[in-house]
């Protein structure tokens, strides 16, 4: 079985499925692919040629018994056991499955290993949501230069069949949040000795198609709050986040508990560094990718077979505890879940003259959610600097599938960064959460600062 898939996934890596054609609308008979030979999300409805993949069936929408939301979700494979794992013994029979940066980590830290289990195809999402998108996708199309859209309305997928890179990458940024979130997690800073620190934060984002009185030209609202530590509770972030980034650049502000001021902050984009995680990601590394893509030059490599992050249900429980998810040099991969799926290759290549601490960037999108699930990141020279997992759920009680947590890895510092863990906060998080627009003003950013 396992030669099998790894056979599969050296062909199908060959494919490009049109990746290099240029900007168009979708037409009709693409379209009407939707629901029939594709999934209504722009995937392949049916399971590849070795039975490693599955075809999709509608996903996961039966939740299982004894659910609690304060436990956490239950996991529906709880009772499947491994079918092989990978380690750095085995490591050269799955390379052609496996990400640069997978291989990078296996190779830098002998313990790291990856648990593969059967393959589960759980994305499942609102009927109306199936609808919006067959609807509104032939009608977008990239502004030039691909830093926005037009004729984009509120679906969650503008792209189900993307022409390039960035097609595709839009498809991430606004994939389905069921309007609005309300989250209480973590980031958890791991130094190299194993020993961490939580900063814990507290945050609202509401997509501007959910609100009933948005401004123009209106993407998303932000807004973040550290609760803890001492030394960094109170410093809130406030993101206004355009349509078209052409038009009208980010609009950001912070209010610093120091100084008692909320100021802009035109520095939280691209590269600079995300204050609370203490130099380990960029504030364009947020829930993978996020921002202006105008620095880079974006390939659409094409589709492949890969071991991907998912389905991760035991990392979510919310009877571990952090010191129970991180471990010396990685994460304690007894907890993580690998599973075979067809992902999007999307290489960004930065622009002659353009400034950014990562030369290229590797993103690996899973077909059905259009969750980014892998990333690798390159410096100046070339050489593999940070990798980036993101532990993708299906949030069967919602109908919406968006990562429990995240993990960049800095091959370098030999640190890393856990992202989003919710395991040890005081309510798990909430999707579907209607905010207005008066929770999102630098005024109200002032008087909760007060």
């Amino acid at each position: 079985m396992n030669n099998t898939l790894v056979r599969s996934a050296m062909l199908f890596g060959l494919m490009t499925l049109g990746c290099n054609l240029a900007h168009a609308k979708l037409n009709a008979e693409e379209t009407a692919r939707l629901g029939k030979d594709l999934t209504p999300t722009g995937a392949e409805k049916a399971g590849n040629a070795s039975g490693t993949i599955p075809a999709w069936e509608g996903g996961l929408t039966t939740i299982p018994a004894g659910y609690k939301p304060e436990a956490g979700y239950a996991d529906p494979f709880a009772s499947e056991k491994p079918l092989f794992t990978v380690t750095s013994a085995n490591v050269g029979q799955y390379a052609a499955v496996l990400s640069d940066g997978y291989k990078a980590l296996i190779k830098q830290y002998p313990g790291y290993k990856m648990n593969v289990y059967p393959s589960h195809r759980t994305l499942a999402l609102p009927a109306e949501e199936y609808s919006r998108i067959a609807k509104e996708a032939p009608n977008v199309e990239l502004v030039p230069g691909g830093a926005g859209m037009v004729n984009y309305g509120s679906t969650s997928v503008p792209f189900p069949i993307p022409k390039d890179g960035l097609e595709a990458m839009w498809n991430h940024i606004v994939r389905y949040r069921a309007g609005g979130t309300l989250r209480y997690y973590s980031q958890l800073i791991v130094q190299s000795s194993g020993s961490f620190s939580a900063v814990h934060t507290e945050a609202r984002q509401a997509m501007a198609s959910g609100l009933s009185n948005p401004e123009p030209n209106r993407l998303f609202y932000y807004l973040d709050m550290v609760t803890g530590p001492e030394s960094l509770a109170g410093l809130q972030t406030l993101v206004h986040e355009p349509l078209d980034q052409v038009k009208e650049g980010r609009l950001a502000w912070q209010y610093n508990p120091g100084q008692r001021r909320v100021l802009r902050a035109p520095e939280v984009a691209y590269d600079t560094p995300e204050l609370s995680a203490d130099g380990l990601r960029t504030n364009d590394s947020v829930d993978m990718y996020n921002g202006a893509p105008d620095k880079y030059d974006w390939k659409l490599i094409g589709k492949k077979e890969m071991l991907v992050s998912y389905n991760n249900y035991k990392l979510n429980d919310r009877s571990l505890k952090y010191s129970q998810i991180v471990g010396k040099e990685h994460m304690n991969q007894d907890l993580v879940r690998y599973e075979p799926h067809r992902v999007w290759v999307v290489e960004a290549t930065l622009k002659p003259g353009a400034r950014h601490i990562y030369a290229k960037r590797r993103f690996y999108l899973d077909e059905d959610s259009w969750n980014i699930v892998q990333e690798d990141l390159y410096d100046g020279r070339g050489e593999l600097w940070r990798v980036l997992e993101a532990h993708t759920l299906q949030r069967y009680d919602v109908a919406v599938n968006f990562p429990s947590s995240d993990v960049g890895y800095d091959l370098q510092a030999r640190r890393y960064l856990v992202n989003g863990v919710e395991n040890e906060e005081k309510a798990p998080s909430q999707f579907g959460w209607k905010g207005n627009l008066r929770e999102f003003s630098p005024s109200a950013l002032r008087r909760s600062g007060r």
